[in-house]
């Protein structure tokens, strides 16, 4: 038996505000979300583990995609997000842009669809094609 144990590693980022934080994780994306005795949230996947959420006072956006949905059919979870008040950023990038809807088309060695949204805090999250 060693020291170091994988058994309940979980994953988690900052943000600004845990009010918003909560709305926007509890119900605008239906999480099932608590918070802990140190006042932090903790996020319940629904295949198990869980995302704790810390405020922090000088909180920076993550520059990269925090938290990735795999999903069957990328637009239509697009339009149920836009529908719960949620906007897909929209890329110009000349070699990996979206569409109108925020959906960068995949193919061949660029990847699977996918579109990118933000939390209240900045953070980048995205829905993208499953397997």
């Amino acid at each position: 038996m060693t020291a170091f144990q994988t058994t309940h590693a979980f994953s988690g980022f900052s943000v600004d505000d845990i009010d918003a934080a909560r709305t926007f994780y509890g119900e605008t994306l239906g999480f099932e979300v608590s918070t802990n005795p140190m006042g932090f949230l903790d996020i319940r996947l629904p295949q198990g583990g869980s995302v704790l959420v810390y405020a922090k006072p000088n909180h920076t956006s993550a520059s990269f995609t925090i938290l990735n949905f795999p999903v069957d059919d990328v637009e239509a979870a697009v339009d149920d997000l836009n529908a719960r008040g949620v906007v897909t950023k929209i890329y110009t990038d000349p070699d990996f842009g979206t569409d109108e809807k925020g959906i960068a088309h995949g193919g061949p060695d660029r990847g699977p669809d996918i579109a990118w949204f933000t939390d209240p805090a900045g953070n980048v999250l995205s829905v993208l094609a499953a397997g």
